[in-house]
């Protein structure tokens, strides 16, 4: 299995970035994961000789801009999310309400793509699983928000997903945010492929200081024994230093290609 990182926040040598999330997975089927906040994703991939023509399956993590909003650049493809996708949402500091959500209605988006819509968990091939909604069951994680809904509720993303893939070493997963949890997103791929190994995670840890939060998820991992560690995206520099003095991690940047095969490596462009 490979994933290749269209978009993220870090460029790399030939490839632009911007604040999103963007992966292409490619196993038994070709999943796109997220589509960042604009064409960027296309851009990228032509420079990676990627043909997204190919592509039948996109996978939205959450109904935020920064990985939606790519949408509306692509067509008559399958699109699975959770039903909460696609609602207006703000920040809690911003007085002008600025809708930070997907820059596409519902309506529109029905009429782009084949879309499913699902809070359960749901099988995209022999082994591998797009998540649906994730409990938020542990201590220490997604117990606050800086988002609201447009009724004013505080919004805590529940729609905020992952996808868990089964292979030989462990299990293998992408998150979009994190908003759930990392440790959350964790747990319940365990439960629902039932597979207690897990070998490499990869994508937003939404952690955003060297604090206690930041530390409760180090040790996690470490009690867990992943080998391959990649956040990304919204994990923010302090934490990010930290998972490097723990982990001595890689900065993952767009071009990048990472291999999860048998004789698993990484490619750096």
């Amino acid at each position: 299995m490979n994933i290749s990182i269209l978009t993220d926040n870090y460029p790399g040598n030939y490839t632009q970035a911007e604040h999103g999330l963007s992966y292409l997975i490619e196993d038994d089927v070709k999943i796109l994961f997220d589509t960042g906040q604009s064409d960027l994703f296309l851009r990228n991939a032509e420079k990676l000789n990627i043909n997204l023509d190919t592509v039948d399956t996109v996978i939205l993590s959450h109904g935020h801009y920064d990985h939606g909003n790519g949408l509306k650049y692509l067509r008559n493809k399958r699109l699975i999310c959770h039903p909460e996708a696609f609602i207006s949402r703000y920040r809690k500091a911003d007085e002008k309400r600025t809708n930070i959500g997907i820059s596409i209605n519902e309506k529109q988006v029905r009429s782009l793509f084949h879309l499913t819509t699902v809070e359960t968990p749901l099988l995209i091939s022999n082994h591998i699983f797009f998540l649906g909604e994730i409990p938020r069951l542990n201590d220490f994680e997604a117990k606050t928000t800086s988002f609201i809904k447009e009724d004013n509720s505080d919004d805590f993303v529940m729609d905020d997903s992952a996808i868990a893939v089964r292979m030989i070493q462990g299990l293998i997963i992408v998150s979009g945010c994190g908003h759930a949890g990392i440790c959350n997103i964790i747990e319940y791929a365990k439960k629902i492929t039932r597979e207690k190994k897990v070998y490499g995670v990869i994508g937003g840890f939404h952690l955003k200081e060297s604090d206690s939060i930041t530390r409760k998820v180090i040790e996690y991992f470490k009690s867990e024994n992943i080998k391959r560690i990649y956040p990304a995206h919204c994990t923010a520099l302090p934490a990010m230093a930290a998972f490097w003095n723990e982990f001595g991690i890689q900065q993952v940047k767009t071009g990048d290609v990472l291999n999860f095969n048998m004789h698993d490596n990484i490619f750096y462009t």
